[in-house]
């Protein structure tokens, strides 16, 4: 299985038309090639891009036209380029609906760590202190574990970006949804059993009476 791709195509599944949409940086790109036909959403890119579009065919590439990660996309027809102090300033004003974002650490209360692994040289959190705060909706995009170990936390152990802001986890194994109570799991991986999933989550999740299986 692509991970990443199953990811990013069921995150994709979450988002309405109108939509104003900001990807992080990594995974959450990907969502991008995944938006449902018919929904129409304007995704705005944190450099200073509103009308971003999916990954170029092979060939197609325009060096000037990237991502924050400097990776190349496309525009859409009628996209506008402006100064990331313009680009901030929408973000700030409250005007992006959703932030989807990857993580080190999330946990139970919707805290996100994402920029600082401790003992590690880092230039710093980048747009993301704004994005969680400026966004209507954060949604974390990661892969559940890394080399075996949780992701998903009682309490994050590396310093938070923010706190109380995420509302929803989407991994390779579950579509979680953070409540008052703790993490409910809403949806799970095809193949994969409750017990494999808590096996690599810290904190204790809460089944949801309703729980189904991922389509993504």
């Amino acid at each position: 299985m692509d991970i990443k791709n199953f990811i990013a195509r069921r995150v994709a599944r979450e988002l309405k038309d109108g939509d104003v949409v900001n990807l992080g940086i990594g995974l959450p790109t990907l969502v991008a090639n995944h938006v449902p036909e018919g929904v129409q959403i304007t995704l705005q890119a944190e450099h200073g891009i509103l009308g971003a579009g999916p990954t170029p065919e092979p060939g197609k590439e325009d060096p000037d036209i990237t991502n924050a990660g400097g990776f190349p996309i496309t525009v859409i027809p009628g996209a506008s380029f402006f100064d990331s102090a313009t680009s901030f300033a929408v973000i700030r004003g409250g005007h992006v609906d959703v932030t989807v974002l990857g993580a080190l650490q999330v946990d139970e209360k919707g805290n996100i760590a994402n920029w600082m692994v401790p003992g590690k040289r880092v230039p710093g959190m980048g747009g993301a202190m704004d994005l969680v705060v400026g966004a209507k909706e954060v949604i974390v995009a990661m892969e559940h574990s890394l080399k075996g170990s949780p992701k998903i936390f009682k309490e994050c152990t590396y310093p938070l970006t923010a706190v109380g802001v995420v509302k929803k986890i989407i991994t390779e194994m579950g579509v979680m949804d953070i409540t008052t109570e703790g993490i409910v799991l809403k949806e799970i991986a095809p193949g994969v059993t409750i017990d494999d999933i808590q096996a690599l989550t810290d904190a204790q999740l809460i089944i949801s009476a309703e729980l189904k299986v991922m389509d993504c």
